[in-house]
Protein backbone atom coordinates (compact mmCIF):
# COMPACT_ATOMS: atom_id res chain seq x y z
CA UNK A 1 0.00 0.00 0.00
CA UNK A 2 1.05 3.57 -0.97
CA UNK A 3 3.27 4.82 2.54
CA UNK A 4 1.61 8.28 2.24
CA UNK A 5 -1.78 7.13 1.60
CA UNK A 6 -1.39 4.72 5.06
CA UNK A 7 -0.21 7.57 6.93
CA UNK A 8 -2.94 9.92 5.37
CA UNK A 9 -5.61 7.88 6.89
CA UNK A 10 -3.81 8.19 10.34
CA UNK A 11 -3.58 11.47 10.12
CA UNK A 12 -6.84 12.45 9.06
CA UNK A 13 -8.99 9.48 11.04
CA UNK A 14 -10.44 12.24 13.47
CA UNK A 15 -11.61 14.38 10.47
CA UNK A 16 -12.96 11.54 8.39
CA UNK A 17 -14.93 9.98 11.31
CA UNK A 18 -16.46 13.46 12.37
CA UNK A 19 -17.21 14.06 8.88
CA UNK A 20 -19.41 10.12 8.69
CA UNK A 21 -20.71 11.96 12.00
CA UNK A 22 -22.22 14.20 9.59
CA UNK A 23 -23.93 11.54 7.52
CA UNK A 24 -24.71 9.56 10.70
CA UNK A 25 -26.80 12.58 12.14
CA UNK A 26 -29.40 12.12 9.12
CA UNK A 27 -32.12 9.85 10.11
CA UNK A 28 -32.73 8.86 7.40
CA UNK A 29 -35.07 6.14 8.33
CA UNK A 30 -37.17 4.70 4.56
CA UNK A 31 -39.79 2.98 6.25
CA UNK A 32 -41.42 5.95 8.13
CA UNK A 33 -43.07 8.40 6.46
CA UNK A 34 -42.18 11.07 8.74
CA UNK A 35 -38.79 10.92 7.29
CA UNK A 36 -39.15 11.88 3.69
CA UNK A 37 -37.05 14.86 3.91
CA UNK A 38 -34.75 13.25 5.84
CA UNK A 39 -33.91 11.00 3.08
CA UNK A 40 -33.83 13.77 0.71
CA UNK A 41 -31.29 15.25 2.81
CA UNK A 42 -29.27 12.53 2.97
CA UNK A 43 -29.00 12.01 -0.90
CA UNK A 44 -27.94 15.59 -1.20
CA UNK A 45 -25.11 15.18 1.67
CA UNK A 46 -23.80 12.80 -1.12
CA UNK A 47 -23.96 14.59 -3.83
CA UNK A 48 -22.37 16.98 -1.81
CA UNK A 49 -19.62 14.61 -0.60
CA UNK A 50 -19.27 13.07 -4.28
CA UNK A 51 -18.77 16.54 -5.60
CA UNK A 52 -15.97 17.46 -3.15
CA UNK A 53 -13.81 14.26 -3.90
CA UNK A 54 -13.88 14.47 -7.15
CA UNK A 55 -15.79 12.35 -8.62
CA UNK A 56 -17.86 13.55 -11.84
CA UNK A 57 -21.30 12.81 -13.45
CA UNK A 58 -23.04 13.46 -10.09
CA UNK A 59 -26.66 12.87 -9.92
CA UNK A 60 -29.61 12.33 -7.45
CA UNK A 61 -31.65 9.99 -9.38
CA UNK A 62 -35.57 10.12 -9.34
CA UNK A 63 -36.63 6.65 -8.64
CA UNK A 64 -40.31 6.69 -8.09
CA UNK A 65 -39.86 6.52 -4.13
CA UNK A 66 -36.60 7.57 -2.05
CA UNK A 67 -34.20 9.05 -5.09
CA UNK A 68 -31.04 7.22 -5.60
CA UNK A 69 -27.15 9.07 -6.18
CA UNK A 70 -24.96 8.41 -8.69
CA UNK A 71 -21.02 9.53 -9.80
CA UNK A 72 -18.38 8.46 -11.62
CA UNK A 73 -14.71 8.71 -12.57
CA UNK A 74 -13.90 7.13 -16.20
CA UNK A 75 -10.07 8.00 -16.08
CA UNK A 76 -9.17 4.82 -17.99
CA UNK A 77 -10.28 4.21 -21.55
CA UNK A 78 -10.70 0.49 -22.19
CA UNK A 79 -9.76 -0.61 -18.63
CA UNK A 80 -12.45 -2.29 -16.87
CA UNK A 81 -15.07 -0.46 -15.13
CA UNK A 82 -16.64 -1.32 -11.38
CA UNK A 83 -19.57 -0.81 -10.14
CA UNK A 84 -19.34 -0.07 -5.73
CA UNK A 85 -23.28 -0.17 -4.47
CA UNK A 86 -24.29 0.72 -1.01
CA UNK A 87 -27.37 2.26 0.15
CA UNK A 88 -28.21 5.21 2.47
CA UNK A 89 -31.14 4.33 4.07
CA UNK A 90 -31.26 2.54 7.47
CA UNK A 91 -33.73 0.85 10.04
CA UNK A 92 -36.09 2.49 12.19
CA UNK A 93 -34.73 2.81 15.93
CA UNK A 94 -37.50 1.20 17.85
CA UNK A 95 -37.32 0.46 20.93
CA UNK A 96 -35.74 3.54 21.60
CA UNK A 97 -35.43 3.32 25.48
CA UNK A 98 -32.92 0.27 24.81
CA UNK A 99 -29.91 2.36 23.29
CA UNK A 100 -27.63 3.71 25.65
CA UNK A 101 -27.07 6.80 23.24
CA UNK A 102 -29.65 8.38 20.78
CA UNK A 103 -29.06 6.32 17.64
CA UNK A 104 -28.68 9.62 15.97
CA UNK A 105 -25.96 11.04 17.56
CA UNK A 106 -22.49 9.17 17.22
CA UNK A 107 -20.54 8.35 19.75
CA UNK A 108 -17.26 6.60 20.44
CA UNK A 109 -17.30 3.83 22.73
CA UNK A 110 -14.33 1.13 23.69
CA UNK A 111 -13.49 1.75 20.19
CA UNK A 112 -16.82 1.36 18.21
CA UNK A 113 -18.89 3.83 17.09
CA UNK A 114 -22.83 3.62 17.85
CA UNK A 115 -25.25 5.50 16.04
CA UNK A 116 -27.81 3.51 13.64
CA UNK A 117 -26.96 3.11 10.36
CA UNK A 118 -22.66 2.93 11.84
CA UNK A 119 -22.91 -0.56 10.19
CA UNK A 120 -25.69 -0.98 7.95
CA UNK A 121 -24.54 0.56 5.68
CA UNK A 122 -23.28 4.45 6.28
CA UNK A 123 -20.14 3.42 7.90
CA UNK A 124 -19.01 1.04 5.08
CA UNK A 125 -20.10 2.98 2.12
CA UNK A 126 -18.47 6.54 3.90
CA UNK A 127 -15.42 3.83 3.48
CA UNK A 128 -15.28 3.50 -0.49
CA UNK A 129 -16.10 7.64 -0.86
CA UNK A 130 -12.82 8.16 2.04
CA UNK A 131 -10.53 5.53 0.40
CA UNK A 132 -11.55 7.23 -3.41
CA UNK A 133 -10.86 10.74 -2.08
CA UNK A 134 -7.59 9.66 -1.24
CA UNK A 135 -6.42 7.87 -4.36
CA UNK A 136 -7.28 11.17 -6.23
CA UNK A 137 -5.38 13.25 -4.06
CA UNK A 138 -1.90 10.76 -4.38
CA UNK A 139 -2.50 9.83 -8.05
CA UNK A 140 -4.84 12.02 -10.17
CA UNK A 141 -6.91 9.30 -11.37
CA UNK A 142 -8.34 5.72 -10.19
CA UNK A 143 -6.56 2.84 -11.24
CA UNK A 144 -9.82 1.78 -13.29
CA UNK A 145 -12.61 3.42 -14.49
CA UNK A 146 -15.23 3.52 -11.41
CA UNK A 147 -18.94 4.19 -11.01
CA UNK A 148 -20.89 4.48 -7.62
CA UNK A 149 -24.88 4.49 -7.00
CA UNK A 150 -26.04 4.80 -3.79
CA UNK A 151 -30.35 3.75 -2.99
CA UNK A 152 -31.90 4.83 -0.36
CA UNK A 153 -34.69 1.86 -0.57
CA UNK A 154 -32.42 -1.03 0.50
CA UNK A 155 -34.34 -1.71 3.97
CA UNK A 156 -37.72 -1.71 2.10
CA UNK A 157 -36.44 -4.04 -0.59
CA UNK A 158 -35.11 -2.43 -3.48
CA UNK A 159 -38.66 -2.24 -4.89
CA UNK A 160 -37.36 0.66 -7.61
CA UNK A 161 -33.79 -0.57 -8.03
CA UNK A 162 -34.79 -3.12 -10.79
CA UNK A 163 -36.58 -0.66 -13.07
CA UNK A 164 -33.60 2.20 -12.12
CA UNK A 165 -31.05 -0.40 -13.51
CA UNK A 166 -32.42 -1.09 -16.71
CA UNK A 167 -34.28 2.00 -17.40
CA UNK A 168 -30.28 3.30 -16.71
CA UNK A 169 -28.50 0.12 -17.85
CA UNK A 170 -26.27 1.86 -20.83
CA UNK A 171 -24.83 4.74 -17.52
CA UNK A 172 -24.47 1.65 -14.92
CA UNK A 173 -23.45 -0.92 -16.84
CA UNK A 174 -19.86 -2.42 -15.30
CA UNK A 175 -17.73 -5.43 -15.24
CA UNK A 176 -18.04 -6.32 -11.37
CA UNK A 177 -20.16 -4.78 -8.86
CA UNK A 178 -18.62 -4.24 -5.20
CA UNK A 179 -20.69 -4.04 -2.18
CA UNK A 180 -19.35 -3.55 1.37
CA UNK A 181 -22.89 -4.52 2.82
CA UNK A 182 -22.00 -7.79 4.66
CA UNK A 183 -19.98 -8.83 7.61
CA UNK A 184 -16.37 -10.56 8.01
CA UNK A 185 -16.64 -14.11 9.81
CA UNK A 186 -15.19 -12.96 12.74
CA UNK A 187 -12.80 -10.05 14.59
CA UNK A 188 -9.46 -10.55 13.09
CA UNK A 189 -10.35 -13.16 10.45
CA UNK A 190 -10.15 -11.15 7.23
CA UNK A 191 -13.15 -12.83 4.98
CA UNK A 192 -15.13 -12.71 1.35
CA UNK A 193 -18.10 -13.69 1.03
CA UNK A 194 -19.15 -14.57 -1.93
CA UNK A 195 -22.09 -16.45 -2.69
CA UNK A 196 -25.63 -15.87 -1.02
CA UNK A 197 -28.85 -18.03 -0.60
CA UNK A 198 -31.90 -17.57 -2.64
CA UNK A 199 -35.20 -17.47 -1.52
CA UNK A 200 -38.70 -19.37 -2.34
CA UNK A 201 -41.78 -18.35 -0.18
CA UNK A 202 -45.29 -19.82 -0.55
CA UNK A 203 -48.83 -20.15 1.88
CA UNK A 204 -50.44 -23.45 2.16
CA UNK A 205 -54.64 -23.46 2.72
CA UNK A 206 -56.15 -26.30 3.80
CA UNK A 207 -60.05 -26.59 3.89
CA UNK A 208 -62.26 -29.67 5.44
CA UNK A 209 -65.58 -29.23 5.72
CA UNK A 210 -67.64 -25.74 4.61
CA UNK A 211 -67.48 -24.49 8.04
CA UNK A 212 -66.39 -25.37 11.41
CA UNK A 213 -67.98 -28.50 13.14
CA UNK A 214 -68.67 -29.53 16.75
CA UNK A 215 -66.80 -32.44 17.68
CA UNK A 216 -69.31 -34.03 19.48
CA UNK A 217 -71.64 -33.92 16.93
CA UNK A 218 -69.46 -34.67 14.10
CA UNK A 219 -65.85 -36.15 15.41
CA UNK A 220 -64.98 -39.59 14.31
CA UNK A 221 -66.34 -38.50 10.67
CA UNK A 222 -65.21 -35.17 9.29
CA UNK A 223 -62.40 -34.19 7.91
CA UNK A 224 -60.27 -32.32 10.24
CA UNK A 225 -58.06 -29.39 8.59
CA UNK A 226 -55.38 -29.31 11.17
CA UNK A 227 -54.98 -32.58 11.50
CA UNK A 228 -54.53 -32.95 7.47
CA UNK A 229 -52.43 -29.79 7.13
CA UNK A 230 -49.59 -30.96 9.79
CA UNK A 231 -49.63 -34.75 8.69
CA UNK A 232 -48.52 -32.73 5.08
CA UNK A 233 -45.78 -30.68 6.59
CA UNK A 234 -44.35 -33.61 8.39
CA UNK A 235 -44.18 -35.67 5.26
CA UNK A 236 -41.81 -32.72 3.38
CA UNK A 237 -39.09 -33.31 5.32
CA UNK A 238 -37.29 -37.21 6.89
CA UNK A 239 -36.29 -37.77 10.44
CA UNK A 240 -33.30 -37.22 9.46
CA UNK A 241 -33.62 -33.95 8.52
CA UNK A 242 -33.16 -34.32 4.71
CA UNK A 243 -36.15 -32.49 2.85
CA UNK A 244 -38.66 -35.46 1.32
CA UNK A 245 -39.71 -33.36 -1.39
CA UNK A 246 -38.81 -35.33 -5.10
CA UNK A 247 -36.71 -33.45 -6.73
CA UNK A 248 -35.72 -30.26 -3.99
CA UNK A 249 -31.95 -31.18 -4.50
CA UNK A 250 -31.80 -31.88 -8.28
CA UNK A 251 -30.62 -28.55 -9.22
CA UNK A 252 -28.10 -28.08 -6.34
CA UNK A 253 -24.63 -26.85 -7.14
CA UNK A 254 -22.49 -28.92 -4.71
CA UNK A 255 -19.07 -27.68 -3.25
CA UNK A 256 -15.54 -27.41 -5.06
CA UNK A 257 -13.13 -29.16 -3.08
CA UNK A 258 -11.83 -25.49 -2.48
CA UNK A 259 -14.80 -24.16 -1.23
CA UNK A 260 -15.03 -27.00 1.37
CA UNK A 261 -11.45 -27.09 2.45
CA UNK A 262 -11.90 -22.83 3.11
CA UNK A 263 -14.90 -24.23 5.27
CA UNK A 264 -13.36 -26.16 7.26
CA UNK A 265 -10.44 -24.27 8.12
CA UNK A 266 -12.52 -21.67 9.82
CA UNK A 267 -12.84 -22.37 13.54
CA UNK A 268 -16.22 -23.37 14.23
CA UNK A 269 -17.49 -24.30 17.74
CA UNK A 270 -20.91 -25.96 17.66
CA UNK A 271 -20.93 -26.30 21.77
CA UNK A 272 -21.23 -22.35 21.46
CA UNK A 273 -23.70 -22.17 19.00
CA UNK A 274 -26.06 -24.38 20.84
CA UNK A 275 -25.11 -22.54 24.51
CA UNK A 276 -26.07 -19.28 21.91
CA UNK A 277 -29.45 -20.59 20.63
CA UNK A 278 -30.49 -22.35 24.22
CA UNK A 279 -30.88 -26.03 22.35
CA UNK A 280 -28.86 -28.89 22.86
CA UNK A 281 -29.00 -30.06 19.27
CA UNK A 282 -28.07 -28.36 15.83
CA UNK A 283 -30.18 -30.96 13.48
CA UNK A 284 -29.91 -30.81 9.94
CA UNK A 285 -29.14 -32.76 7.08
CA UNK A 286 -27.11 -35.38 7.33
CA UNK A 287 -23.97 -35.84 5.76
CA UNK A 288 -22.60 -32.55 6.05
CA UNK A 289 -20.76 -29.97 8.44
CA UNK A 290 -23.06 -27.14 10.62
CA UNK A 291 -21.33 -24.47 8.65
CA UNK A 292 -22.23 -26.16 5.10
CA UNK A 293 -25.54 -26.38 6.16
CA UNK A 294 -26.05 -22.77 7.37
CA UNK A 295 -24.16 -21.84 3.76
CA UNK A 296 -24.05 -24.31 0.98
CA UNK A 297 -27.41 -26.64 1.76
CA UNK A 298 -31.04 -25.53 0.85
CA UNK A 299 -33.50 -25.78 3.44
CA UNK A 300 -37.24 -25.75 4.05
CA UNK A 301 -38.52 -24.05 6.91
CA UNK A 302 -42.13 -23.62 8.37
CA UNK A 303 -42.38 -19.93 9.29
CA UNK A 304 -45.76 -20.27 10.68
CA UNK A 305 -48.99 -22.23 11.03
CA UNK A 306 -52.63 -21.43 11.86
CA UNK A 307 -56.41 -23.07 12.14
CA UNK A 308 -58.92 -23.62 14.72
CA UNK A 309 -59.48 -21.95 18.06
CA UNK A 310 -56.28 -19.74 19.32
CA UNK A 311 -58.04 -17.81 22.53
CA UNK A 312 -58.06 -18.86 26.44
CA UNK A 313 -59.72 -21.97 27.29
CA UNK A 314 -61.26 -24.83 25.48
CA UNK A 315 -63.61 -25.00 22.05
CA UNK A 316 -64.53 -28.43 21.11
CA UNK A 317 -63.99 -27.44 17.26
CA UNK A 318 -63.18 -29.31 14.55
CA UNK A 319 -61.23 -26.75 12.08
CA UNK A 320 -62.35 -26.57 8.69
CA UNK A 321 -59.36 -24.28 7.65
CA UNK A 322 -55.88 -24.29 8.19
CA UNK A 323 -52.88 -22.85 6.92
CA UNK A 324 -48.77 -22.61 6.99
CA UNK A 325 -45.83 -19.63 5.85
CA UNK A 326 -42.93 -21.53 3.87
CA UNK A 327 -39.47 -20.23 2.48
CA UNK A 328 -37.16 -22.13 1.34
CA UNK A 329 -33.20 -20.65 1.28
CA UNK A 330 -32.30 -21.59 -1.87
CA UNK A 331 -28.41 -22.39 -3.15
CA UNK A 332 -26.46 -21.73 -6.47
CA UNK A 333 -28.74 -23.15 -9.95
CA UNK A 334 -31.81 -23.45 -7.87
CA UNK A 335 -34.59 -21.57 -9.37
CA UNK A 336 -37.57 -20.39 -7.00
CA UNK A 337 -40.27 -21.66 -9.29
CA UNK A 338 -38.87 -25.09 -10.03
CA UNK A 339 -38.14 -25.64 -5.80
CA UNK A 340 -42.01 -24.13 -4.99
CA UNK A 341 -43.78 -26.68 -7.76
CA UNK A 342 -41.87 -29.51 -6.52
CA UNK A 343 -43.68 -28.64 -3.17
CA UNK A 344 -46.81 -27.86 -4.61
CA UNK A 345 -46.86 -31.21 -6.00
CA UNK A 346 -45.68 -33.38 -2.81
CA UNK A 347 -48.29 -31.43 -0.77
CA UNK A 348 -51.01 -32.11 -3.38
CA UNK A 349 -49.85 -35.97 -3.60
CA UNK A 350 -50.66 -36.50 0.34
CA UNK A 351 -53.12 -34.15 0.51
CA UNK A 352 -55.64 -36.51 2.13
CA UNK A 353 -58.86 -37.77 1.29
CA UNK A 354 -61.80 -35.11 2.81
CA UNK A 355 -59.21 -31.73 2.14
CA UNK A 356 -58.02 -29.59 -0.31
CA UNK A 357 -55.30 -27.73 -0.70
CA UNK A 358 -54.51 -24.98 -2.34
CA UNK A 359 -51.07 -22.67 -2.44
CA UNK A 360 -50.36 -18.66 -2.51
CA UNK A 361 -47.10 -17.83 -3.93
CA UNK A 362 -45.48 -14.98 -1.77
CA UNK A 363 -43.13 -11.98 -2.64
CA UNK A 364 -39.61 -11.82 -2.56
CA UNK A 365 -38.66 -15.02 -4.12
CA UNK A 366 -34.49 -14.57 -5.27
CA UNK A 367 -31.72 -16.58 -6.87
CA UNK A 368 -28.90 -17.41 -5.07
CA UNK A 369 -25.84 -15.79 -6.34
CA UNK A 370 -21.89 -16.89 -6.93
CA UNK A 371 -19.13 -15.21 -7.86
CA UNK A 372 -16.58 -18.17 -8.46
CA UNK A 373 -13.81 -18.19 -6.38
CA UNK A 374 -11.45 -18.20 -8.84
CA UNK A 375 -12.47 -14.90 -10.32
CA UNK A 376 -10.28 -11.86 -10.77
CA UNK A 377 -12.43 -9.74 -8.68
CA UNK A 378 -12.76 -12.22 -5.87
CA UNK A 379 -8.89 -13.32 -5.81
CA UNK A 380 -8.31 -9.27 -6.16
CA UNK A 381 -10.00 -9.11 -2.84
CA UNK A 382 -8.85 -12.14 -1.05
CA UNK A 383 -5.48 -10.66 -1.98
CA UNK A 384 -5.67 -7.40 -0.41
CA UNK A 385 -7.84 -8.53 2.36
CA UNK A 386 -4.75 -11.26 3.31
CA UNK A 387 -2.13 -8.47 2.58
CA UNK A 388 -3.66 -5.98 4.87
CA UNK A 389 -4.96 -8.11 8.09
CA UNK A 390 -1.55 -10.15 7.71
CA UNK A 391 -3.54 -13.26 7.81
CA UNK A 392 -5.21 -15.36 5.05
CA UNK A 393 -7.96 -14.26 3.80
CA UNK A 394 -11.04 -17.01 3.90
CA UNK A 395 -13.94 -17.91 1.74
CA UNK A 396 -17.30 -17.58 2.93
CA UNK A 397 -21.06 -17.45 2.36
CA UNK A 398 -24.18 -15.70 3.39
CA UNK A 399 -26.91 -18.15 4.36
CA UNK A 400 -29.49 -15.44 4.04
CA UNK A 401 -30.31 -13.66 1.00
CA UNK A 402 -28.99 -10.40 -0.28
CA UNK A 403 -31.75 -9.43 -3.38
CA UNK A 404 -29.55 -6.79 -4.63
CA UNK A 405 -27.27 -9.52 -5.59
CA UNK A 406 -28.99 -10.56 -7.50
CA UNK A 407 -30.64 -7.82 -9.54
CA UNK A 408 -27.39 -7.10 -10.73
CA UNK A 409 -26.58 -10.36 -11.92
CA UNK A 410 -29.85 -10.26 -14.15
CA UNK A 411 -29.70 -6.84 -15.53
CA UNK A 412 -26.37 -6.16 -15.37
CA UNK A 413 -24.82 -9.30 -15.74
CA UNK A 414 -22.11 -8.42 -13.27
CA UNK A 415 -20.89 -10.75 -11.00
CA UNK A 416 -20.78 -9.26 -7.10
CA UNK A 417 -17.56 -8.83 -5.14
CA UNK A 418 -18.90 -8.82 -1.18
CA UNK A 419 -16.57 -7.21 0.78
CA UNK A 420 -17.98 -5.95 4.35
CA UNK A 421 -15.82 -4.86 6.87
CA UNK A 422 -19.14 -5.45 9.90
CA UNK A 423 -19.16 -8.06 12.67
CA UNK A 424 -22.42 -9.99 13.18
CA UNK A 425 -22.34 -9.14 16.72
CA UNK A 426 -23.05 -5.17 15.80
CA UNK A 427 -26.60 -5.21 16.42
CA UNK A 428 -28.04 -4.04 12.70
CA UNK A 429 -31.44 -3.38 12.75
CA UNK A 430 -31.71 -3.50 16.48
CA UNK A 431 -30.70 -1.14 19.43
CA UNK A 432 -27.20 -0.09 19.81
CA UNK A 433 -25.57 -0.84 16.35
CA UNK A 434 -22.09 -0.41 16.62
CA UNK A 435 -19.00 -0.52 14.21
CA UNK A 436 -16.03 -1.50 15.27
CA UNK A 437 -13.03 1.12 14.12
CA UNK A 438 -10.22 -1.06 13.76
CA UNK A 439 -12.27 -2.73 10.88
CA UNK A 440 -12.55 0.73 9.51
CA UNK A 441 -9.13 1.51 9.75
CA UNK A 442 -8.07 -1.75 8.13
CA UNK A 443 -11.14 -1.94 6.06
CA UNK A 444 -9.72 1.53 4.33
CA UNK A 445 -6.49 0.48 3.83
CA UNK A 446 -8.05 -3.27 2.14
CA UNK A 447 -10.10 -1.23 -0.45
CA UNK A 448 -7.43 1.15 -1.37
CA UNK A 449 -5.05 -1.83 -1.92
CA UNK A 450 -7.94 -3.96 -3.60
CA UNK A 451 -8.31 -1.08 -6.02
CA UNK A 452 -4.68 -1.60 -7.26
CA UNK A 453 -5.13 -5.52 -7.53
CA UNK A 454 -8.15 -5.56 -9.12
CA UNK A 455 -6.84 -2.88 -12.01
CA UNK A 456 -3.37 -5.58 -12.21
CA UNK A 457 -5.82 -8.46 -12.37
CA UNK A 458 -8.75 -7.68 -14.74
Amino acid sequence: MNMNADQYFMEHREEHLSQLGEFLRIPSISALSAHKDDMRRAARWLEAELHRIGMEGVAIMETGGHPAVYAERLDQPGKPTALIYGHYDVQPVDPVDLWETPPFEPSIRDGKLYARGAHDNKGQIFMHLKVIEVILKFNGKFPLNVKILIEGEEEIGSGNLTRLLNERKELLKADVVVISDTSLYARGVPSLTYAVRGLAAMEVHVAGANGDLHSGTYGGAAPNAVHALVSMLASLRQVDGRIAVEGFYDQVRELTREEKGSFDSLEFDEESLKRELGVNALPGEPGFSVLERLWARPTLEINGIWGGFQDEGTKTVIPARAGAKITCRLVPDQEPDKVLDAIKSHLAKVCPPGATVSFKREPGNALACITPIDHPAIRAAQAALTEVYGKEAKFIRAGGSIPVVGIFASVLNAPSVMMGFGLNDENIHAPNEHFNLENFDLGLRALYTYWYQLAALL
